[in-house]
């Protein structure tokens, strides 16, 4: 313990300044400014440096948040960063977009009257100024092997996986059906909350450290899953989750009923200069419109504040639950009530009108009733309470379920859970094909990039493991 910490008692919590709402609205660009030295310093003072640390605890990966504030307090950043880099692969973009109201802020033990430790900006803030000062070097492996390794998906799970693969000295190839690295950090996440120079930054320091980028690869498609299966010693599968969850029993055959991640990659392609029709054509662009997202997560909300963005007429954010009860970060829901989203809270749709164009949404007010097995009230419709809202542009954001896999690989002897994502053992993160690995939304199911983030670290030491032994038990049969 120094006297740099436990300042929570004298320094009141503090994020970096927060754009005007009326400033943000015109642009893509982050909406939080960056925090400078003595302030990042003064905020991880305020650490208690408590002997259970719950932000840890609660953090999927484990990140040692206390020793790195700890030294950021005591302005030894390029040692902080050290620290912070060690568990997390990309700790300036958790940094950004990591829900830590509900995962390490939330669970600082700091009493409440004082505010929890900004940890997110902190983390943020220890990793660019890495960045700017060159201390962020590129990966050297101490011994080159002669292994090679196959990655399907250049999203957090598969990059995280690749870099600590590439670590270990193997060659590393990472195959994605996009024209650009990052998955969902690059076409599913907004600018506003990550720009996309940040995750290319990335990826000009994952190609210098020897990983390479095989782009367009429609593996099961154009290029067949056993043709790559081929080329390497190993594969692992980081595709993530993308069929939308659909609403049950009502008609969505009108124009203007769109799902939500086909409506940000529209946005995200149109912000990164790439033509898109169906953004020009009105189909997937909320210009001038009614908009009515419907959904309570992440998704939802970068829905919404995307359609702020692109000057909808209005926007309105229809949930079944209210807003104690939603699943996406509270700091979201109000920064998106800033910027002038309706929100409809205990409301669910009941039909859509139009003819052949969505004209209005019909919704029925809803009566929180007990706890579900996962510990969520449960919802019923209120008889009598149908109303109406005029819509022009409606977006599905309810969550995301697995393709058919087998059919999208050509590998139908990839085994499936009863949920429909990849079945791996559980502590060798092995498919039922020999040599075929999987980590990520694709196993568990759509869940925080910090998940993905951490799955495809353990995948990556336990291929790692795996490989050891077979190159041993190799060497032994050949003497």
């Amino acid at each position: 313990m120094t006297e740099h910490m436990q300042q929570f008692v004298r320094i009141a919590q503090r994020a970096p300044v927060k754009r005007g709402a009326a400033e943000r609205r015109e642009d893509f660009s982050e909406i939080y400014r960056e925090f400078d030295q003595p302030g990042a310093s003064a905020q991880a003072s305020r650490c208690s440096q408590c002997g259970i640390p719950f932000c840890q605890i609660h953090c999927p990966l484990g990140n040692n948040i206390p020793d790195w504030l700890k030294l950021s307090a005591e302005g030894r950043l390029e040692e902080a960063y050290e620290i912070s880099a060690a568990t997390n692969t990309f700790p300036e973009i958790c940094g950004r977009i990591c829900p830590q109201d509900r995962l390490c802020e939330g669970n600082c033990v700091i009493e409440k009257g004082f505010e929890s430790v900004t940890i997110g900006a902190v983390e943020r803030f220890i990793t660019d100024t890495a960045f700017e000062n060159n201390w962020v070097r590129p990966i050297r492996p101490r011994r080159e092997r002669a292994q090679s390794i196959g990655i399907i998906g250049a999203g957090p799970g598969g990059l995280a996986a690749a870099e600590a693969l590439r670590r270990q000295g193997y060659e590393v190839h990472v195959y994605d059906r996009h024209d650009r690295v990052g998955g969902l950090l690059i076409y599913g996440i907004p600018g506003f909350k990550l720009e996309k120079s940040i995750v290319e930054r990335r990826r000009l320091w994952l190609e210098d450290g020897g990983i390479r980028f095989h782009l367009n690869q429609d593996i099961g498609g154009a290029v067949s899953f056993a043709e790559v299966r081929a080329r390497h010693d190993a594969i692992l599968i980081a595709t993530g989750v993308y069929k939308p969850r659909e609403i049950a029993a009502l008609d969505k055959s009108l124009v203007g009923i769109v799902p939500a991640l086909d409506y940000l990659t529209a946005s995200n392609r149109k912000g990164l200069g790439d033509d898109v029709p169906a953004f020009d054509e009105g189909l997937l662009n909320a210009a001038g419109k009614r908009v009515v997202v419907i959904g309570g997560g992440d998704t939802a909300m970068d829905c919404v504040r995307t359609a702020i963005r692109q000057d909808a007429a209005s926007v309105t954010c229809l949930y079944r639950r209210d807003r104690a009860n939603m699943p996406g970060s509270m700091r979201e829901v109000s920064n998106a009530i800033d910027e002038g989203v309706a929100f409809a809270w205990l409301s669910a749709p009941e039909a859509f009108f139009g003819d052949g164009h969505v004209t209005a949404v019909r919704a029925a007010r809803m009566h929180l009733g007990l706890a579900d097995a996962s510990g969520r009230q449960s919802v019923e419709p209120i008889a009598g309470s149908s109303f109406t809202i005029e819509a022009d542009l409606v977006i599905k954001a309810l969550g995301f379920d697995p393709e058919d896999l087998p059919g999208a690989f050509g590998e139908p002897s990839l085994a499936l859970t009863r949920w429909g994502t990849l079945k791996v053992d559980r502590r060798s993160f092995m498919t039922s094909l020999p040599g075929v690995f999987a980590a990520g939304d694709i196993v568990r199911g759509a869940s925080l990039v910090v998940w993905a983030i951490k799955d495809g670290r353990d995948a990556a030491a336990a291929m790692h493991e795996l490989l050891v032994q077979s190159a041993a038990a190799l060497a032994t049969a050949a003497e």
